[in-house]
């Protein structure tokens, strides 16, 4: 397994809100907040937008990767349903298109982003706003620092890059819980998380660039 921590910096969340807020520059701020599913991505990234707004109001929003999920319809043309999560099923190419415009649009237009709807089981097309003068965009998901095309093309957007470090052990029994609250069986909760999930956290965790920085979570 890769090691995501030889040249990483491990920080407190507290430490990492700091260091966001220390950053000075004209343009958008790009956070890639990456770990592997059931890692706590979008606990964590509620949790700094809420305390840099709580700084500078309307300062920070949250870019979803799961927003770019392929519709259901699409997986089943390609067979990949039951695979829904794994690294082939994701817009790469949309998520790209529209990183590239919240990067140039700071100061000129209010952008739009598809959110994933876990109950749904859908993405909703532009169902949160960035506004113009958002400066910091804390973008969370699986894949943003996996090394391999298409996924490396993003690397270049993100102006620090944070990794969640849970063990795998935590991470299964998130997502049992995740997946039994939406009403799933224990044993399909099993079968989700077992041939899906948990070999997609393994891809993660074995493909992906070293972050700049890794975020304990206890």
């Amino acid at each position: 397994m890769k090691s995501l921590s030889k040249d990483a910096r491990n920080l407190s969340l507290s430490a990492l809100i700091q260091h966001i807020q220390g950053q000075t520059c004209d343009t958008r701020f790009m956070v890639a907040i990456v770990g592997p599913p059931g890692s706590g991505k979008s606990t964590v990234a509620k949790q700094l937008q809420n305390m840099l707004n709580a700084t500078v109001p309307e300062s920070t929003a949250i870019v979803p990767m799961d927003g770019f999920h392929f519709d259901n319809a699409v997986l089943r043309e390609r067979g990949r349903t039951a695979h829904k999560g794994a690294p082939d099923t994701f817009d790469v190419a949309a998520l790209h298109m529209v990183l590239q415009r919240l990067r140039t649009a700071f100061g000129g237009e209010d952008i739009a982003l598809p959110v994933f709807d876990r109950t749904l089981d859908l993405s909703r097309a532009s169902a949160r706003l960035v506004t113009k003068h958002t400066k910091i965009l804390l973008v969370e998901g699986n894949y943003l620092l996996v090394d391999q095309p298409p996924w490396d093309t993003l690397r270049s957007f993100f102006a620090m890059t944070v990794m969640i470090d849970v063990d795998l052990d935590t991470i299964r029994e998130r997502l049992l819980k995740r997946w039994t609250d939406l009403n799933f069986t224990q044993a399909q909760a099993i079968a989700k998380a077992d041939n899906n999930d948990l070999p997609n956290a393994r891809f993660v965790l074995q493909n992906s660039a070293s972050p700049d920085f890794i975020l304990s979570q206890d």
